[in-house]
């Protein structure tokens, strides 16, 4: 792409605008370390998807003219902006961040027709074997140390270098593997962690785009798009949490779930009645294994019409949830865009009475097929449809359904993807499926969202399998439909640590697998591994084995009430991490790369995670595997089921049979901890336990009612607890005003 010489420079306050002799350039300082870069190839007064509101603060800065370039200079960031639009970014120190590459890219040798043919005949897609460029496209220089992180749920790895993926939503139920170019998701933002410093990049385009990690090449990466901007933020920070915190502080942050929502939930696509779920819901109770929440699949509705209830199979709306209710349950329903095309049907005589459908090329409305048969889909980018949609969620909510789980929203269809010209807007702006495509779903989120808040009060719980960047704001997700594979269940250390590496700090796997067969031992090793996920549900496929506990015999149930009660313990320290991340913007469940950077041990460490700063789980993730090769960063660490101290900066062998998941507590920790309950709500929570670690150590610790916004107005305790050499723990109250615990307990590890 042809820039020519740079002709002049204008300035209106923290927007700068470079003329080039072929193409205006616009840089705009959101902050000393955010500076936006666009290229308007498409339009100059676009409105981001992922950004909302005005993020822009003052931020001193200087623009310098030189024969050879622009230096444009905050307290964080430089950028020396060259002819052909040529640039290299820097921080305060003088460390080279990021330049453009100034080569070609390389072409690939193109395949002649008889090669082409042969491939195709033995079932491979030749098309995507010749390259070349995109209609919008930037090449950046490579180090031979740099690593990637980010891109949402991306399949593979936790470091992404010498990979390439595509941001195009899309539902592909077979088994994942790292060479897997796209998912559910959309989440264009990368970490570039170097040799001596790190960067962010978020590239906010909707259309179908490219991302290369210097798998074309050792000399640069690529972003590429089909339309649209060249649009992108380059995000500084002296550390990778800082970059996270900046890419947040754009895009938003993960809001403070109900407690509710991170104890553990039980799914199946093949609940086909009310007397499926109660035997599910009271067999929970009499083994004595927590869990709050039961989802209802597709199955509950009226053969499939969203917002309709089977009372043949599910009896009479409210009864069965009154019973859920009565056992401490939670129920969530499922609720997919595809809205079946029948005279009749409120939803869909509403919607053409309102002109609230997509629409074809000619004009009529788009028609496909998805579970209820031939269906239409709402155009979510209007305000006016996302509150009417919002609004049929009422009448659920009043029967006792307490989430919503946002499905098909890719949107997924069953006679071949929607056509690139269907009709959609964007607000009151015409657009096509080309451009709303990888937010359709993220529409749908905010829909739900607002539906929640505005007819229960409460912090709304959604869950969705489609989204694009921003979409943590309203939404908790999961990976999609994974396999009942011990690869899919190595992918969810990487997959969710990468997740919430890109702002959704509430995230998770299918438990177990969702299609296929899971075995006694996959589903034992995939619950300790999802112990401390944000998410924790086990969720499966109708025609798969049942995969509740129970189903594969006592040592299973055993070994899944065990870890479950754990996580149920630890309930108050992970609603911590959710408080602190509304601050900081990081996530739960971390890569031991975010915390130890400068160790080179952890860039590429996919087998173990944080959770906060003060756990480290390694996870056996290897069938037959009864020992663990584990990895503990500097500083000391006390195992947490035998209270051994050990010193950081080893690898060490550890004992792990299949009932132990190896877990570390760093010391100086201060660690809140509840009683085990079988589920939110069935006692108050009286006594607050401590587990600590021997050394010096401070932590803040909130408590509120856990289920509304009452906290945003006051209603909460903040304890600070510090602990001296000696053991000894001091409490003070930073703010108080809510009940606050009867009694509070200590036990200290290693001691």
């Amino acid at each position: 792409m042809n820039f020519g010489k740079r002709q002049a420079l204008e300035q209106r306050g923290n927007q700068l605008t470079l003329h080039f002799e072929k193409q205006d350039v616009i840089l705009t300082i959101l902050k000393d370390d955010i500076i936006r870069v666009l290229v308007p190839y498409w339009m100059k007064d676009y409105e981001s998807k992922a950004i909302e509101g005005e993020n822009a603060v003052p931020a001193d800065f200087t623009v310098e003219e030189t024969a050879d370039a622009v230096i444009v200079k905050t307290s964080r960031l430089s950028l020396h902006i060259h002819d052909e639009f040529y640039m290299e970014a820097y921080d305060d120190k003088g460390h080279l961040l990021m330049s453009d590459y100034q080569g070609e890219r390389l072409k690939k040798a193109e395949l002649d027709q008889k090669a082409a043919d042969l491939l195709e005949a033995e079932g491979h897609d030749s098309s995507k074997l010749n390259g070349g460029d995109y209609a919008v496209q930037t090449l950046k220089a490579l180090a031979p140390e740099d690593c990637f992180y980010g891109l949402g749920d991306k399949s593979g790895f936790l470091n992404k270098r010498h990979y390439e993926y595509e941001n195009w939503n899309s539902d592909l139920p077979q088994a994942h593997n790292e060479d897997f170019h796209a998912l559910y998701k959309s989440i264009p933002f990368l970490i570039c962690l170097r040799k001596d410093c790190v960067y962010g990049l978020f590239f906010d385009n909707t259309f179908h785009s490219y991302i290369n990690l210097g798998k074309e090449s050792d000399e640069y990466f690529y972003y590429g798009a089909d339309d649209g901007n060249l649009d992108y933020y380059i995000l500084g920070g002296e550390t990778m949490a800082e970059v996270i915190g900046n890419y947040t502080y754009l895009t938003g942050r993960t809001p403070l779930p109900q407690l509710w929502t991170l104890g553990y939930q039980q799914s199946r696509w093949g609940y086909t009645s009310a007397k499926d779920i109660m035997e599910v819901a009271d067999k929970y109770r009499e083994l004595q294994i927590p869990c709050d929440v039961i989802h209802l699949d597709i199955d509950y509705m009226d053969h499939f019409k969203v917002f309709t209830w089977d009372e043949e199979n599910y009896e009479k709306k409210g009864q069965l949830f009154d019973k859920m209710k009565a056992l401490g349950y939670k129920p969530v329903t499922i609720i997919d865009p595809g809205t079946k095309k029948e005279d009749g049907y409120f939803m869909y005589e509403e919607g053409v009475a309102k002109d609230y459908f997509a629409k074809d090329a000619e004009g009529n409305i788009y028609v496909n097929e998805v579970w209820p048969g031939e269906s239409v889909f709402p155009d979510f980018g209007r305000k006016e449809v996302r509150d009417w949609w919002a609004d049929h969620h009422k009448e659920l909510l009043d029967m006792g359904v307490q989430g919503i789980w946002d499905d098909m929203n890719e949107p997924a269809s069953f006679r071949g993807e929607l056509p690139m010209d269907v009709a959609f807007h964007d607000e009151d702006r015409e657009t096509t499926h080309a451009e709303i495509h990888n937010v359709y779903g993220h529409n749908m989120s905010r829909a739900t969202f607002a539906g929640i808040q505005k007819h229960t009060g409460k912090r709304p719980f959604v869950i969705t399998r489609a989204c694009y960047a921003g979409s943590q704001k309203y939404t908790t997700v999961w990976t999609g439909d994974n396999q009942s594979l011990w690869s899919h269940m190595q992918m969810l250390v990487p997959q969710l640590c990468n997740l919430g590496m890109s702002g959704f700090a509430f995230c998770g796997t299918d438990v177990g697998g969702f299609g296929a067969d899971c075995t006694p031992e996959l589903l034992c090793r995939w619950v300790e591994a999802a112990c401390f996920s944000p998410l924790f549900r086990n969720h499966s496929c109708q025609g798969s084995k049942r995969q509740e506990p129970w189903q594969f015999g006592k040592d299973v149930v055993d070994i899944n009430r065990k870890y479950i009660e754990l996580r149920y313990r630890f309930l108050p320290y992970i609603y911590d991490l959710f408080y602190q991340g509304q601050e900081s913007g990081l996530p739960v469940m971390r890569p031991l790369v975010l915390h130890y950077a400068d160790d080179p041990e952890v860039r590429d460490l996919n087998g173990e995670f944080l959770v906060g700063e003060q756990i480290l789980v390694a996870p056996v993730l290897e069938q037959g595997a009864t020992r663990k090769m584990v990895y503990l960063p500097e500083g000391v660490w006390y195992d947490f089921w035998t209270g051994e101290k050990l010193q950081g900066r080893q690898y060490l062998l550890r004992e792990a049979p299949i009932d132990v998941c190896p877990i570390y507590i760093k010391a100086g920790s201060i660690i809140p901890t509840y009683d085990v309950c079988q589920y939110v709500g069935e006692k108050d929570y009286t006594t607050l336990h401590l587990l600590t670690t021997p050394g010096k150590a401070e932590y803040v610790h909130f408590q509120d009612n856990g289920t509304d916004y009452a906290y945003e107005e006051g209603q909460y305790n903040l304890y600070q607890f510090t602990q001296d050499e000696a053991g000894n723990i001091k409490t003070e109250m930073l703010h108080e005003n809510y009940p606050g615990y009867q009694d509070i307990q200590v036990e200290t590890i290693g001691k």
